[in-house]
């Protein structure tokens, strides 16, 4: 019963997972080509708009995707399943560290981008803002992949 119980929660951990996932690929094959093509109040408007509906709507995303791998993790450990535990904690320490880089540098930038949307006044910055964002798109997008592989491999294992 705590196999099929970790199993289900791995999976729980990679839907969730793959919708972060699937945003930031989308982001960095989609949209950093397209705000290259835009002007800087185009850019910070657009990217504004969406990261005022994205920072609403996926931290519950974003939480149920560690929450569920903390916990394969924590039920590959109580099972006995070292090869999952190993694998769910690699997947563990990959979220964390792409959760540290949004925290460090991606929701500051949209915080601020969200504040221009909002009022219409485009900062003297705002090129520089969205290649700072831009630029760790290659981490977070290798984090993520990093972490469904890890859960794909615990799920597997357990």
């Amino acid at each position: 019963m705590l196999i099929m119980t970790g199993q289900i929660i791995a999976v729980a951990a990679v839907l969730a997972n793959a919708v972060l996932y699937g945003t930031d690929v989308c982001a960095a094959v989609i949209m950093r080509s397209v705000y290259r093509k835009l002007d800087d109040a185009t850019v910070t408007v657009s990217a504004g708009w969406g990261h005022y509906y994205g920072d609403k709507r996926m931290p519950i995303v974003g939480a149920g995707g560690v929450v569920a791998a903390v916990l394969t993790l924590v039920i590959a450990l109580a099972a006995g399943q070292l090869g999952a535990a190993v694998a769910a904690g690699i997947a563990v320490a990959a979220l964390f560290a792409w959760l540290a880089l949004y925290v460090r540098i991606a929701k500051p930038i949209n915080t601020q981008q969200t504040a221009a949307a909002l009022s219409g006044i485009i900062p003297a910055n705002a090129r520089a803002l969205q290649d700072k964002w831009d630029s760790i798109l290659k981490y977070r997008v290798t984090l993520q992949l990093i972490a469904i592989a890890g859960l794909c491999a615990a799920l597997i294992l357990f």
